[in-house]
């Protein structure tokens, strides 16, 4: 705006011998002023410029210019062409001294237009831009709200297992010690003091346990009621039904199931669900390695499988929400997964989970 101002008035000074302090200079320092502070209404300013490049013709030609292009660039395009018909009708019936019509005739309509066809592509390109960032932001925002809402399930489907198994075997305890109690003649007084102290721990565990897990779950109860009900199978089980469907697996356990906690033989069973379930889709002719290591200090598992031979398994469009979920019940649980590329074509889903008494103890290696 400096320049085009500095333009307007050396060519107004120019025009009139050399003085700059006349009229048309101080015009054109306003018309700058009144386009770079955009005051007022919009139209303000483009009037303005208009009316002095109609009286004074050539040296308003740089503002006049630039007023054509933000009335296209800000979708005004009828407006800029008022604007330029009347500047034009202005130095036609006022005859300035460096009319808008010379030096060569039709030489500033074509500046005239084009200023209006670069504005109206600019502001067509600004508006395109602004839309795909928006779109962009939508998309965004959309898969943040996917991907809670799949973390959301997730751990409503932790809480609603770990309370099926924690509260059933904590309600066999309450159950037992109480019939026992009942029998509190044919025992010992220390007996006695200890199995109802057993079942008072026992029944204030289930009351912590449903009040712990009930943070984890969500207000859409329908989350959690539309999966089936949770049940702790065994892993082997799983895979020997994958092989009769016809997947290659080559499967290793160590350690007994009974060394590691229910929620880590449930996140094992999960992770080696969903990893198989992956390579039936992306990967079907390949072979999968399973590694299970119920620990302790910590439970592993490790699943790992090479690239599909053939093309049918490229077609899949994975989701990448499953992970996520996968991700979270992990993460509840103290552990970590990581889940990628493994090398040649290869896809490794890997976790490990530390147990309780490990994490008491410290890390150990």
């Amino acid at each position: 705006m400096a320049l085009l101002t500095l333009a307007a008035v050396q060519n107004a000074a120019s025009s009139v011998g050399g003085r700059y302090l006349t009229l048309p200079s101080a015009v054109a320092v306003l018309c700058g002023l009144l386009l770079l502070l955009r005051r007022g209404h919009w139209l303000l300013a483009p009037v303005v410029v208009t009316a002095a490049a109609g009286v004074w013709g050539w040296p308003m030609l740089p503002l006049l210019l630039l007023a054509l292009f933000d009335l296209a660039a800000d979708r005004h395009t009828p407006a800029a062409v008022t604007c330029a018909a009347v500047a034009l009708t202005g130095n036609a019936l006022f005859q300035p001294a460096v009319s808008l019509w010379r030096p060569q005739q039709y030489g500033s309509s074509l500046f005239l237009l084009l200023a209006v066809t670069a504005g109206s592509w600019m502001g067509s390109r600004r508006r395109l831009v602004q839309a795909l960032h928006a779109q962009v932001e939508h998309l965004r925002i959309e898969r943040e709200l996917r991907e809670q809402a799949a973390r959301g399930a997730e751990r409503s489907a932790i809480a609603a297992e770990m309370h099926d198994v924690l509260a059933h075997r904590l309600s066999l305890i309450a159950l037992h010690t109480g019939v026992l109690a009942t029998r509190r003649d044919t025992l010992p007084a220390p007996v006695v003091e200890r199995l109802t102290l057993l079942r008072t721990a026992s029944t204030d565990a289930l009351t912590d346990l449903r009040d712990v897990l009930g943070a984890l779950r969500t207000t859409d109860e329908r989350l959690v009621t539309d999966r089936p009900a949770p049940v702790l199978r065994d892993v082997e089980e799983m895979i020997e039904e994958a092989r009769a469907g016809g997947q290659v697996i080559d499967a290793a356990v160590e350690g007994r199931p009974e060394q590691a906690p229910a929620a880590h033989r449930l996140a094992v069973l999960r992770l080696a669900q969903e990893a198989l379930t992956n390579a039936r889709k992306h990967a079907p002719d390949a072979p999968v390695r399973v590694r299970i290591d119920y620990g302790p200090p910590a439970t592993l598992i490790e699943v790992t499988n090479p690239p599909a031979t053939g093309v049918h398994g490229a077609r899949a469009v994975p989701s990448g929400f499953g992970l996520v979920g996968l991700r979270e019940r992990v993460e509840a649980l103290g552990g970590h997964l990581t889940a990628g590329p493994g090398g040649a074509g290869a896809w490794r889903l890997a976790a490990r989970i530390p147990h309780p008494a490990a994490e008491q103890n410290g890390p150990r290696t």
